[in-house]
């Protein structure tokens, strides 16, 4: 990955060298292969989420970075300067661990000036940045408080504060709201991501909570088995998924075994749909991909493609809209969730039982070659 990063400034298309770049990543425990040739590019000021289930190297990846597991091979890059070999008290970033580790024998304050104070910095300079930071972060009041005496949220404001305490380039955070009840969770991604706005510091967040990085992320680097299945922004990676393991990992998505029928067209049991085969030779066994949200149900209506019979099996609600089963018996009984607005069921009455048509957008469907999903 030589190429430079573009970023927009107004009309114009400036091409910038990336703050982080990563070539050739591999790191090895043993026989085991925790990171597998990675190569990633990251602009300065940018807030990328590595996301993924457990023990797919996410978690490696960020310590490769901060020099606490060195890599077996490759070479990373911070401001172009090369810090493969440089030991983690030479590396320039802040970093926050899920379980926030604060001394707890020192008070916030304290806490907070621990890394400035293996500085040179003047006392002065020290006590000001300490309180800079304790407003910023609203802990003011809790300055004298220890670990023990802060709620959860609070503790983990500490050890953001502390992170950010001497300035540094690169702000790494290691799933740092896991800990947290879901509600202080919600919260603090939002003062996380308005934090990281506001100070332009280049973050990298490592989450295996999808909703954490689609709400946080410029970009999402979904990673499985020591690799990267794909780098995007959040829509492209909800939108445009690369692989069958992206499209199940990322939000809710129905799978149907198919077969290609021909240019543009595919069965699905009796049924044949409208869609771009990706080149795909006739009789290539495909599983189909789409998104409940992405089926839209109606009365039934002609001249419009892949319109299906269905009839609802069950009806879940789900608060601001509800979950249907429905099953095509033209589609040899397959089973499909559909996502339905409030105003829809009221309008067409739909209850369990009701029958109905469902229209699958030729452009929301995707397909992947083969059994891609082993369930």
């Amino acid at each position: 990955m030589g190429k430079t990063l573009r970023r927009e400034v107004g009309a114009e298309e400036i091409a910038t060298p990336p703050y982080l770049r990563i070539q050739r990543l591999t790191k090895r425990f043993g026989a085991f292969t925790a990171l597998d040739d990675i190569s990633l590019e990251i602009a300065e000021g940018e807030f990328v989420c590595f996301l993924g289930p457990s023990g797919c190297g996410k978690t490696t990846l960020l310590r490769s970075i901060a020099g606490l597991d060195v890599q077996t091979v490759g070479r990373i890059e911070q401001g172009g300067r090369d810090i493969s070999a440089l030991p983690a008290t030479k590396r320039d970033f802040g970093i926050v661990f899920q379980s926030y580790a604060l001394f707890p024998n020192l008070t916030v304050t304290r806490n907070v000036a621990y890394g400035l104070d293996n500085t040179r910095a003047r006392r002065a300079d020290v006590v000001k940045r300490v309180r800079e930071l304790l407003d910023m972060m609203g802990l003011v009041e809790h300055a004298a408080k220890y670990p023990a005496q802060l709620s959860g949220g609070q503790q983990q404001r500490v050890a953001l504060a502390r992170a950010l305490a001497t300035s540094p380039g690169l702000l790494l955070l290691d799933e740092p709201l896991s800990a947290l009840d879901a509600k202080v969770r919600v919260y603090l991604r939002h003062e996380i991501k308005q934090l990281q706005r506001r100070l332009g510091v280049t973050t990298i967040m490592v989450t295996h909570d999808q909703e954490e990085a689609l709400t946080m992320a410029d970009r999402i680097v979904v990673m499985n088995q020591g690799a990267i299945e794909q780098i995007g922004t959040p829509l492209e990676i909800y939108r445009s998924p690369a692989s069958a393991f992206v499209a199940d990992f990322i939000g809710v998505m129905n799978f149907v075994a198919g077969s290609v029928v021909r240019d543009g067209a595919l069965r699905l049991g009796q049924t044949e749909l409208s869609c771009e085969v990706d080149g795909l030779a006739p009789g290539t066994p495909v599983t189909l991909a789409i998104r409940p949200e992405d089926i839209l149900v109606q009365d039934a209506r002609s001249g419009q493609a892949n319109v299906v019979r269905v009839r609802v099996d069950a009806l879940a609600f789900l608060g601001s809209f509800f979950r249907a089963d429905i099953v095509a018996d033209a589609m040899d009984g397959v089973l499909l969730r559909a996502d339905l607005s409030v105003d829809l069921v009221r309008r067409l009455s739909i209850a369990e039982k009701s029958e109905l048509a469902a229209r699958l957008p030729p452009e929301r469907i995707r397909i992947y070659p083969g059994d891609a999903i082993h369930r």
